[in-house]
């Protein structure tokens, strides 16, 4: 059979009521794929009939991890998916708000400007779904996300007594470490009754040294008798941050994490170069970073002191070659 032909997944939840919703929508069949992909469904206590090994994802130790009123709490594990956030985004409205979808092996992931890729064990994989109403504040939830990230890294690195791994976010959605990446988000949306279902997906390198480095190669190299993280207590760290950060951001506005968020990112005073389209040529200029705007693009200013809202050209892949600068 081919490997795309089917996949399996287990539904758990971390109360009765999800563990409830779990067995309903096994019982009743409907989750699917976009592609039709059959799907086989398994409740956590039906998870000896599937093949694990020691590197599969640790389903009790994460929900042991995780203390959350909403996010996190209803679980979707799967050994070799083509890809999560087709999972969460698929079935949307048959999911408790907050499910998560986590895969050990992706062999379709998705990235900006329709990148495809496929992701080996050793990598944290997961989609999860936020519904909001403000669709002017949609675009910023990618970086409520990718600060939960970091800091959700920090705070397990706290806990175990390990030493401090820097993430850093590079706008607008990469995560990098020592100067590499090991990590982006990606958000989509669709409105639906009123509001709009955003489907969040993150990847993050925690075991891979190739083809850059990852979370416990850098960990290792600073203190090599250290115990290594692992990806169960990043992701329940990370919903317990994230959910604590969305409600500050759909309470006071990105305003709120502005501070954590500017201390966290690799641009403040970055100096870049910028192209603003004359009447029938292109004018390159160069600007310094200042933080963001309102609406989610980068804040400059020009040495004439004129204040300017950088965008990207939306054909870039370093979306910081080329940026289009409008005054403000």
């Amino acid at each position: 059979m081919d490997r795309d032909a089917s996949c399996s997944l287990v539904l758990c939840g971390k109360s009765s009521a999800e563990t409830d919703t779990a067995k309903r929508l096994k019982n009743n069949g409907v989750l699917k794929l976009a592609d039709n992909t059959q799907i086989v469904l398994f409740l956590d206590s039906e998870m000896e009939n599937l093949i694990r090994d020691d590197a599969s994802f640790n389903i009790s130790l994460f929900m042991n991890s995780i203390s959350t009123d909403r996010f996190g709490r209803f679980l979707i594990w799967s050994p070799r998916l083509s890809s999560t956030h087709d999972v969460v985004s698929h079935n949307f409205s048959e999911l408790p708000i907050g499910s998560v979808c986590v895969t050990d092996i992706q062999f379709k992931g998705r990235g900006r400007t329709k990148n495809v890729w496929e992701s080996p064990k050793g990598c944290l994989m997961y989609s999860f779904t936020v519904e909001m109403e403000d669709g002017r504040i949609v675009p910023l939830i990618q970086y409520v996300v990718s600060l939960a990230v970091t800091e959700a890294v920090k705070d397990v690195c706290d806990k175990k007594g390990l030493p401090y791994i820097d993430v850093k976010i590079k706008w607008p959605n990469d995560l990098y470490l020592n100067g590499l990446k090991v990590g982006g988000i990606l958000c989509t949306s669709t409105y639906r009754s009123k509001k709009f279902h955003v489907s969040v997906g993150v990847g993050l390198n925690v075991d891979n040294e190739q083809p850059t480095t990852c979370l416990n190669t850098v960990l290792k190299d600073i203190s090599p008798a250290s115990t290594l993280l692992k990806r169960e207590e990043i992701l329940g760290a990370f919903f317990h941050k994230f959910e604590k950060f969305f409600d500050l951001f759909i309470d006071q506005g990105f305003k709120s994490l502005e501070e954590l968020y500017y201390r966290t990112w690799l641009h403040s005073e970055q100096r870049v170069i910028t192209e603003e389209k004359m009447e029938d040529r292109v004018v390159q200029n160069v600007v310094t970073i200042q933080g963001l705007t309102s609406s989610g693009y980068l804040l400059a200013i020009g040495d004439d002191k004129q204040m300017y809202e950088l965008q990207p050209d939306g054909n870039s892949f370093d979306f910081f070659k080329g940026l289009l600068r409008r005054k403000i």
